[in-house]
């Protein structure tokens, strides 16, 4: 018998792939750069930074369909 609980048993991982963590970066710098943008009432900054969470989705789909990604099942 197996020491190990049964919802351990099937764990591969949590989907970190350079796909991954290059969309999580530029969308989190995308958030912060809005975030600033805000309570410093530049409205054009604040639209960059949608535009940048835009690129980051696009890079991270992207990356993923150059094999950098999770390998779909």
């Amino acid at each position: 018998m197996s020491q190990q609980p049964a919802s351990a048993a099937h764990h591969d991982d949590h989907g970190s792939t350079p796909a991954a963590w290059t969309a999580v970066a530029i969308i989190s710098l995308a958030f912060v750069l809005g975030t600033l943008a805000i309570i410093m009432g530049n409205w054009p900054l604040f639209w960059v930074s949608v535009g940048v969470l835009v690129l980051g989705a696009v890079a991270g789909k992207v990356l993923a369909m150059m094999g950098l990604g999770k390998a779909r099942a």
